[in-house]
Protein backbone atom coordinates (compact mmCIF):
# COMPACT_ATOMS: atom_id res chain seq x y z
CA UNK A 1 0.00 0.00 0.00
CA UNK A 2 1.69 3.40 -0.96
CA UNK A 3 2.22 6.24 2.07
CA UNK A 4 -0.25 8.59 2.22
CA UNK A 5 1.73 11.56 2.32
CA UNK A 6 3.01 10.04 -1.25
CA UNK A 7 -0.16 9.78 -2.46
CA UNK A 8 -1.03 13.42 -1.00
CA UNK A 9 2.02 14.85 -3.02
CA UNK A 10 0.97 13.37 -6.38
CA UNK A 11 -2.55 15.03 -5.61
CA UNK A 12 -0.84 18.08 -5.24
CA UNK A 13 0.95 18.04 -8.56
CA UNK A 14 -2.24 17.15 -10.20
CA UNK A 15 -4.10 20.08 -8.99
CA UNK A 16 -1.10 22.01 -9.73
CA UNK A 17 -1.45 20.68 -13.37
CA UNK A 18 -4.69 21.19 -13.76
CA UNK A 19 -5.13 25.34 -12.47
CA UNK A 20 -2.55 25.86 -15.19
CA UNK A 21 -4.88 23.82 -17.89
CA UNK A 22 -8.45 25.44 -16.44
CA UNK A 23 -7.08 28.52 -15.50
CA UNK A 24 -3.29 29.28 -16.22
CA UNK A 25 -4.85 30.25 -19.52
CA UNK A 26 -4.90 34.63 -20.76
CA UNK A 27 -7.74 34.98 -23.00
CA UNK A 28 -8.34 37.98 -24.86
CA UNK A 29 -9.49 41.15 -22.64
CA UNK A 30 -13.40 41.82 -23.54
CA UNK A 31 -14.63 43.06 -20.16
CA UNK A 32 -13.55 45.01 -16.88
CA UNK A 33 -15.20 43.55 -13.92
CA UNK A 34 -15.91 45.28 -10.64
CA UNK A 35 -14.57 42.74 -8.59
CA UNK A 36 -13.52 39.17 -8.55
CA UNK A 37 -10.78 36.72 -7.25
CA UNK A 38 -7.49 36.61 -7.74
CA UNK A 39 -6.02 32.98 -6.90
CA UNK A 40 -3.28 30.49 -8.37
CA UNK A 41 -2.71 27.01 -7.49
CA UNK A 42 -1.88 27.45 -4.32
CA UNK A 43 -5.72 28.62 -2.88
CA UNK A 44 -6.82 24.98 -4.99
CA UNK A 45 -4.28 23.04 -3.08
CA UNK A 46 -4.77 24.15 0.46
CA UNK A 47 -8.50 24.16 -0.11
CA UNK A 48 -7.55 20.33 -1.45
CA UNK A 49 -5.61 19.74 1.55
CA UNK A 50 -8.20 20.81 4.02
CA UNK A 51 -10.41 18.17 2.35
CA UNK A 52 -7.72 15.74 2.56
CA UNK A 53 -7.39 16.66 6.34
CA UNK A 54 -10.55 14.90 7.07
CA UNK A 55 -11.59 18.25 9.56
CA UNK A 56 -14.33 19.58 7.94
CA UNK A 57 -15.27 22.13 10.69
CA UNK A 58 -13.53 24.85 12.07
CA UNK A 59 -9.52 23.12 13.09
CA UNK A 60 -6.32 23.86 12.66
CA UNK A 61 -6.36 25.95 9.34
CA UNK A 62 -9.02 28.36 10.96
CA UNK A 63 -6.63 29.14 14.02
CA UNK A 64 -3.30 29.62 11.51
CA UNK A 65 -5.70 32.05 9.49
CA UNK A 66 -6.79 34.17 13.07
CA UNK A 67 -2.85 34.41 14.61
CA UNK A 68 -1.30 35.06 10.83
CA UNK A 69 -4.44 38.18 10.14
CA UNK A 70 -4.01 39.21 13.99
CA UNK A 71 -0.52 39.41 13.48
CA UNK A 72 -0.70 41.59 10.17
CA UNK A 73 -3.15 43.62 11.81
CA UNK A 74 -1.12 44.12 14.97
CA UNK A 75 -4.21 43.11 17.05
CA UNK A 76 -4.63 40.53 20.26
CA UNK A 77 -7.92 38.75 18.92
CA UNK A 78 -9.23 37.69 15.90
CA UNK A 79 -12.02 35.05 15.54
CA UNK A 80 -13.39 33.86 11.94
CA UNK A 81 -17.23 33.31 10.43
CA UNK A 82 -19.11 32.85 7.71
CA UNK A 83 -19.20 35.81 6.37
CA UNK A 84 -18.80 39.73 6.89
CA UNK A 85 -22.47 40.15 7.40
CA UNK A 86 -22.52 37.79 10.41
CA UNK A 87 -19.37 39.67 10.98
CA UNK A 88 -21.49 42.65 11.81
CA UNK A 89 -23.91 41.19 13.42
CA UNK A 90 -22.32 39.63 15.98
CA UNK A 91 -19.98 42.48 16.74
CA UNK A 92 -23.22 44.59 17.24
CA UNK A 93 -25.04 42.05 19.08
CA UNK A 94 -21.91 41.38 21.72
CA UNK A 95 -22.40 44.80 22.78
CA UNK A 96 -25.99 43.89 24.02
CA UNK A 97 -24.02 41.42 26.61
CA UNK A 98 -24.88 41.57 30.30
CA UNK A 99 -21.07 40.60 30.73
CA UNK A 100 -20.87 44.87 30.10
CA UNK A 101 -22.93 45.71 32.63
CA UNK A 102 -24.41 49.59 32.56
CA UNK A 103 -22.44 50.32 29.27
CA UNK A 104 -24.29 46.99 27.32
CA UNK A 105 -26.65 48.19 24.73
CA UNK A 106 -30.49 47.93 25.32
CA UNK A 107 -33.58 48.38 22.99
CA UNK A 108 -34.30 51.89 22.36
CA UNK A 109 -31.08 53.12 22.68
CA UNK A 110 -29.43 54.57 20.04
CA UNK A 111 -26.48 54.08 17.39
CA UNK A 112 -24.96 56.57 15.27
CA UNK A 113 -23.98 55.77 11.71
CA UNK A 114 -24.99 56.86 7.81
CA UNK A 115 -27.43 55.75 5.29
CA UNK A 116 -25.01 55.86 2.29
CA UNK A 117 -23.37 52.25 2.61
CA UNK A 118 -24.36 49.01 2.35
CA UNK A 119 -27.38 47.41 4.76
CA UNK A 120 -25.78 45.11 7.04
CA UNK A 121 -23.76 47.78 8.71
CA UNK A 122 -27.28 49.52 9.88
CA UNK A 123 -29.15 45.89 9.86
CA UNK A 124 -27.54 44.63 13.36
CA UNK A 125 -28.65 47.67 15.20
CA UNK A 126 -32.46 47.52 13.83
CA UNK A 127 -32.27 43.37 15.03
CA UNK A 128 -30.77 44.25 17.94
CA UNK A 129 -33.72 46.58 19.23
CA UNK A 130 -31.90 49.68 18.81
CA UNK A 131 -32.28 53.17 16.47
CA UNK A 132 -30.18 54.29 14.15
CA UNK A 133 -29.24 58.04 13.85
CA UNK A 134 -27.91 58.81 10.49
CA UNK A 135 -25.52 61.50 9.89
CA UNK A 136 -24.74 63.07 6.33
CA UNK A 137 -21.71 62.47 4.47
CA UNK A 138 -18.71 64.34 3.04
CA UNK A 139 -19.20 64.74 -0.84
CA UNK A 140 -15.26 63.85 -1.63
CA UNK A 141 -15.22 60.65 0.66
CA UNK A 142 -18.97 59.40 0.79
CA UNK A 143 -18.06 58.75 4.55
CA UNK A 144 -19.41 60.48 7.58
CA UNK A 145 -19.27 64.24 7.83
CA UNK A 146 -17.82 63.79 11.70
CA UNK A 147 -19.43 67.88 12.25
CA UNK A 148 -22.74 66.03 12.66
CA UNK A 149 -21.40 63.68 15.47
CA UNK A 150 -23.26 66.18 18.40
CA UNK A 151 -26.16 67.13 16.58
CA UNK A 152 -26.70 63.17 16.19
CA UNK A 153 -25.87 62.68 19.84
CA UNK A 154 -28.49 62.35 22.49
CA UNK A 155 -28.54 60.72 26.03
CA UNK A 156 -29.99 57.16 24.71
CA UNK A 157 -26.57 57.18 22.62
CA UNK A 158 -24.12 53.84 23.29
CA UNK A 159 -22.27 53.45 20.19
CA UNK A 160 -20.97 54.52 16.57
CA UNK A 161 -21.06 52.19 14.10
CA UNK A 162 -19.29 53.03 10.64
CA UNK A 163 -17.91 51.45 7.69
CA UNK A 164 -15.16 52.93 5.83
CA UNK A 165 -16.47 53.41 2.10
CA UNK A 166 -15.02 51.55 -0.79
CA UNK A 167 -11.65 51.05 1.22
CA UNK A 168 -11.40 54.97 2.12
CA UNK A 169 -11.17 55.35 5.56
CA UNK A 170 -13.31 57.68 7.90
CA UNK A 171 -12.19 60.12 10.17
CA UNK A 172 -10.78 58.31 12.59
CA UNK A 173 -9.49 61.30 14.60
CA UNK A 174 -12.71 62.90 15.19
CA UNK A 175 -14.90 60.00 15.42
CA UNK A 176 -12.42 58.13 18.13
CA UNK A 177 -11.83 61.46 19.63
CA UNK A 178 -16.11 62.10 19.69
CA UNK A 179 -16.44 58.33 21.14
CA UNK A 180 -13.87 58.68 23.48
CA UNK A 181 -15.63 62.03 24.95
CA UNK A 182 -18.79 60.51 25.27
CA UNK A 183 -18.09 56.98 26.58
CA UNK A 184 -19.71 55.03 23.36
CA UNK A 185 -18.46 52.17 21.63
CA UNK A 186 -17.22 52.18 18.30
CA UNK A 187 -17.17 49.57 15.56
CA UNK A 188 -15.68 50.02 12.85
CA UNK A 189 -17.04 47.70 9.29
CA UNK A 190 -13.58 47.27 7.76
CA UNK A 191 -15.37 44.81 5.16
CA UNK A 192 -13.95 47.17 2.22
CA UNK A 193 -10.81 48.55 3.26
CA UNK A 194 -8.65 45.44 4.68
CA UNK A 195 -4.97 46.87 4.47
CA UNK A 196 -6.12 50.56 4.77
CA UNK A 197 -4.18 52.48 6.67
CA UNK A 198 -4.95 55.93 8.38
CA UNK A 199 -1.89 57.60 9.80
CA UNK A 200 0.31 54.74 9.64
CA UNK A 201 -1.76 52.07 11.27
CA UNK A 202 -4.21 49.77 9.88
CA UNK A 203 -7.97 50.16 10.10
CA UNK A 204 -9.35 47.83 11.85
CA UNK A 205 -7.35 48.61 14.97
CA UNK A 206 -9.25 51.83 15.82
CA UNK A 207 -12.61 50.45 16.98
CA UNK A 208 -13.61 48.28 20.31
CA UNK A 209 -14.48 46.33 17.31
CA UNK A 210 -13.94 45.96 13.64
CA UNK A 211 -15.42 43.46 11.17
CA UNK A 212 -13.54 42.19 7.72
CA UNK A 213 -15.52 40.29 4.83
CA UNK A 214 -14.06 37.22 2.95
CA UNK A 215 -16.72 37.52 0.00
CA UNK A 216 -15.02 37.01 -3.44
CA UNK A 217 -15.57 40.70 -4.30
CA UNK A 218 -13.37 42.18 -1.33
CA UNK A 219 -9.30 42.41 -0.65
CA UNK A 220 -8.87 38.86 -0.08
CA UNK A 221 -11.53 35.86 -0.10
CA UNK A 222 -12.33 32.02 1.16
CA UNK A 223 -15.49 32.27 -0.85
CA UNK A 224 -17.87 32.95 2.19
CA UNK A 225 -16.22 34.32 5.54
CA UNK A 226 -15.79 37.35 7.59
CA UNK A 227 -13.94 37.99 10.57
CA UNK A 228 -14.46 40.23 14.08
CA UNK A 229 -11.61 42.18 15.31
CA UNK A 230 -11.34 43.41 18.90
CA UNK A 231 -8.01 44.13 21.26
CA UNK A 232 -10.37 43.79 24.10
CA UNK A 233 -10.26 39.54 26.28
CA UNK A 234 -13.75 40.46 27.11
CA UNK A 235 -15.44 41.36 24.20
CA UNK A 236 -13.87 38.48 22.41
CA UNK A 237 -14.79 35.62 25.14
CA UNK A 238 -18.65 37.54 24.08
CA UNK A 239 -18.18 37.05 20.28
CA UNK A 240 -17.01 34.12 20.59
CA UNK A 241 -19.75 32.40 22.55
CA UNK A 242 -22.44 34.07 20.11
CA UNK A 243 -20.58 32.65 17.40
CA UNK A 244 -20.81 29.43 18.82
CA UNK A 245 -24.28 28.93 19.68
CA UNK A 246 -23.85 30.84 23.08
CA UNK A 247 -22.06 28.97 25.06
CA UNK A 248 -20.00 29.48 27.96
CA UNK A 249 -17.25 27.15 26.97
CA UNK A 250 -14.47 28.52 24.96
CA UNK A 251 -12.38 25.57 24.24
CA UNK A 252 -11.48 25.23 20.40
CA UNK A 253 -13.35 23.22 17.84
CA UNK A 254 -12.30 19.68 19.55
CA UNK A 255 -10.63 20.30 22.12
CA UNK A 256 -11.84 19.85 25.72
CA UNK A 257 -11.20 20.82 29.27
CA UNK A 258 -9.48 24.42 28.43
CA UNK A 259 -10.67 25.63 31.47
CA UNK A 260 -9.40 23.01 33.64
CA UNK A 261 -12.59 22.34 35.78
CA UNK A 262 -15.50 21.31 33.09
CA UNK A 263 -16.88 19.40 35.22
CA UNK A 264 -16.14 22.27 38.36
CA UNK A 265 -18.57 25.44 37.26
CA UNK A 266 -21.68 26.04 39.05
CA UNK A 267 -23.75 28.55 36.83
CA UNK A 268 -26.92 29.92 36.21
CA UNK A 269 -29.68 27.86 38.17
CA UNK A 270 -27.74 24.49 37.02
CA UNK A 271 -26.96 21.79 38.91
CA UNK A 272 -23.50 21.72 40.37
CA UNK A 273 -20.88 20.12 37.91
CA UNK A 274 -22.95 20.12 34.90
CA UNK A 275 -21.07 19.85 31.89
CA UNK A 276 -19.34 23.74 31.10
CA UNK A 277 -19.17 22.72 27.05
CA UNK A 278 -23.42 22.63 27.98
CA UNK A 279 -23.90 25.44 29.82
CA UNK A 280 -25.12 28.69 27.82
CA UNK A 281 -24.57 32.58 28.74
CA UNK A 282 -25.20 34.35 25.78
CA UNK A 283 -28.69 34.09 23.02
CA UNK A 284 -26.08 32.66 20.00
CA UNK A 285 -26.06 31.22 17.20
CA UNK A 286 -23.85 28.74 15.43
CA UNK A 287 -22.07 31.38 12.54
CA UNK A 288 -18.31 29.32 12.65
CA UNK A 289 -16.91 28.84 9.65
CA UNK A 290 -14.78 26.15 7.83
CA UNK A 291 -11.11 25.02 7.42
CA UNK A 292 -12.73 24.07 3.88
CA UNK A 293 -13.37 27.77 3.50
CA UNK A 294 -10.48 29.03 5.36
CA UNK A 295 -8.15 27.33 3.46
CA UNK A 296 -8.65 29.21 0.91
CA UNK A 297 -8.03 32.42 3.25
CA UNK A 298 -4.88 31.16 4.33
CA UNK A 299 -3.27 30.61 1.03
CA UNK A 300 -5.00 34.25 0.42
CA UNK A 301 -3.15 35.79 3.27
CA UNK A 302 -0.05 35.51 1.82
CA UNK A 303 -1.04 37.39 -1.27
CA UNK A 304 -2.32 40.25 1.07
CA UNK A 305 0.47 42.73 0.69
CA UNK A 306 0.67 42.27 -3.06
CA UNK A 307 -2.91 43.00 -3.63
CA UNK A 308 -3.48 46.00 -0.88
CA UNK A 309 -0.52 47.46 -4.02
CA UNK A 310 -2.08 46.56 -6.96
CA UNK A 311 -5.58 48.25 -5.95
CA UNK A 312 -3.51 51.27 -5.03
CA UNK A 313 -1.65 51.41 -8.31
CA UNK A 314 -4.98 50.22 -10.34
CA UNK A 315 -6.77 53.17 -8.15
CA UNK A 316 -3.76 55.73 -9.41
CA UNK A 317 -4.60 54.33 -13.25
CA UNK A 318 -8.39 55.02 -12.87
CA UNK A 319 -7.64 58.47 -11.81
CA UNK A 320 -5.85 58.97 -14.55
CA UNK A 321 -7.84 57.94 -16.93
CA UNK A 322 -10.67 60.47 -15.48
CA UNK A 323 -8.75 62.90 -14.76
CA UNK A 324 -8.81 64.80 -18.26
CA UNK A 325 -12.91 64.54 -17.29
CA UNK A 326 -12.30 66.42 -14.09
CA UNK A 327 -14.83 69.21 -15.33
CA UNK A 328 -17.94 66.64 -15.69
CA UNK A 329 -16.97 64.48 -12.20
CA UNK A 330 -16.18 64.74 -8.50
CA UNK A 331 -12.89 62.26 -8.47
CA UNK A 332 -12.63 60.68 -5.25
CA UNK A 333 -10.48 61.63 -2.56
CA UNK A 334 -8.51 60.14 0.11
CA UNK A 335 -9.45 61.33 4.13
CA UNK A 336 -6.75 63.25 5.18
CA UNK A 337 -4.11 61.31 7.17
CA UNK A 338 -4.63 57.81 5.05
CA UNK A 339 -3.55 55.74 2.55
CA UNK A 340 -6.91 53.75 1.31
CA UNK A 341 -6.50 50.01 -0.14
CA UNK A 342 -9.18 51.14 -2.07
CA UNK A 343 -11.99 48.51 -3.03
CA UNK A 344 -13.38 50.58 -5.70
CA UNK A 345 -13.56 54.00 -7.51
CA UNK A 346 -16.07 56.31 -6.71
CA UNK A 347 -16.91 59.67 -8.92
CA UNK A 348 -19.99 61.44 -9.18
CA UNK A 349 -21.91 63.06 -11.47
CA UNK A 350 -21.30 66.79 -11.53
CA UNK A 351 -24.80 68.56 -12.26
CA UNK A 352 -23.94 70.51 -14.11
CA UNK A 353 -22.02 67.82 -16.97
CA UNK A 354 -24.69 67.93 -19.16
CA UNK A 355 -25.30 64.33 -18.97
CA UNK A 356 -26.86 61.73 -16.40
CA UNK A 357 -25.77 58.95 -14.11
CA UNK A 358 -28.11 56.81 -16.17
CA UNK A 359 -26.58 57.80 -19.60
CA UNK A 360 -22.29 57.06 -18.52
CA UNK A 361 -23.31 54.00 -17.04
CA UNK A 362 -25.52 52.90 -20.15
CA UNK A 363 -22.60 53.46 -21.37
CA UNK A 364 -19.85 52.03 -19.68
CA UNK A 365 -22.21 48.77 -19.52
CA UNK A 366 -22.65 48.83 -23.18
CA UNK A 367 -19.01 48.87 -23.56
CA UNK A 368 -18.54 45.81 -21.09
CA UNK A 369 -17.33 48.00 -18.41
CA UNK A 370 -18.90 47.16 -15.68
CA UNK A 371 -20.23 49.31 -12.98
CA UNK A 372 -21.88 49.50 -9.65
CA UNK A 373 -23.91 51.97 -7.11
CA UNK A 374 -22.69 53.19 -3.82
CA UNK A 375 -24.11 50.17 -2.38
CA UNK A 376 -27.86 51.46 -1.15
CA UNK A 377 -27.52 55.36 -1.95
CA UNK A 378 -30.44 56.67 0.83
CA UNK A 379 -31.08 53.48 3.14
CA UNK A 380 -34.23 55.51 4.53
CA UNK A 381 -35.32 55.44 0.76
CA UNK A 382 -35.00 51.79 0.58
CA UNK A 383 -38.67 49.48 0.41
CA UNK A 384 -38.20 48.33 3.98
CA UNK A 385 -37.76 51.49 5.78
CA UNK A 386 -40.11 53.70 4.05
CA UNK A 387 -42.73 51.13 4.96
CA UNK A 388 -42.21 52.33 8.60
CA UNK A 389 -41.60 49.15 10.25
CA UNK A 390 -38.28 50.21 11.82
CA UNK A 391 -37.69 53.39 13.85
CA UNK A 392 -34.54 56.08 12.97
CA UNK A 393 -33.48 59.68 13.65
CA UNK A 394 -31.88 61.58 11.34
CA UNK A 395 -29.25 63.91 12.61
CA UNK A 396 -29.66 67.14 10.46
CA UNK A 397 -30.02 66.74 6.90
CA UNK A 398 -29.34 63.61 4.53
CA UNK A 399 -28.75 66.48 1.38
CA UNK A 400 -25.18 64.70 0.79
CA UNK A 401 -26.38 61.20 0.65
CA UNK A 402 -29.08 61.75 -1.95
CA UNK A 403 -26.77 63.25 -3.80
CA UNK A 404 -24.67 59.86 -3.77
CA UNK A 405 -27.94 58.18 -4.09
CA UNK A 406 -28.93 59.96 -7.43
CA UNK A 407 -25.41 60.90 -9.17
CA UNK A 408 -22.61 58.65 -7.51
CA UNK A 409 -21.45 55.29 -9.09
CA UNK A 410 -17.76 53.34 -8.95
CA UNK A 411 -15.63 50.96 -11.12
CA UNK A 412 -13.50 48.31 -10.11
CA UNK A 413 -9.92 48.58 -9.18
CA UNK A 414 -9.40 45.16 -7.93
CA UNK A 415 -5.89 43.18 -8.41
CA UNK A 416 -7.39 41.25 -11.85
CA UNK A 417 -7.21 44.33 -13.53
CA UNK A 418 -4.06 45.58 -16.39
CA UNK A 419 -3.51 47.66 -18.84
CA UNK A 420 -5.37 46.11 -21.10
CA UNK A 421 -8.28 46.64 -18.98
CA UNK A 422 -7.46 50.33 -18.66
CA UNK A 423 -7.32 50.98 -22.06
CA UNK A 424 -11.01 49.48 -22.48
CA UNK A 425 -11.78 52.03 -20.38
CA UNK A 426 -9.36 55.17 -21.87
CA UNK A 427 -11.77 54.26 -24.75
CA UNK A 428 -15.16 54.26 -24.16
CA UNK A 429 -14.49 57.53 -22.20
CA UNK A 430 -12.99 58.60 -25.78
CA UNK A 431 -15.97 57.57 -27.49
CA UNK A 432 -18.72 58.54 -24.59
CA UNK A 433 -17.11 62.09 -25.08
CA UNK A 434 -16.92 62.69 -28.71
Amino acid sequence: MENPEQIRKQIMALVAQYHQARFGQDGPVKRVPVSGKVFDEKELQSGVGAVLDGWWTEGKVTRRFEKGLADFLGIRHCLTVNSGSSANLLALTALTSHALGERRLQPGDEVITVAAGFPTTVNPILQAGCVPVFCDVLPATHNIDPSQLEAAHSPRTKAVFLAHTLGNPFDLKAVRAFCDQHKLWLIEDNCDALGSRYHDRFTGTFGDLATVSFYPAHHITMGEGGVVLTQDATLAKVVRALRDWGRDCYCPTGKDNTCGKRFGWQLGDLPASYDHKYIYAELGYNLKNTDLNVALGLAQLDKLPSFIEKRKQNFQAMHALFEPWSAHFDLPQATPGSEPAWFGFPLAVRADAGFTRNAVIEHLEGDGIATRLVFAGNLTRQPYFTRGAYRYRIATTLTQTDRVMNNALWLGVYPGLDQRHFDLVAASLGRFFA
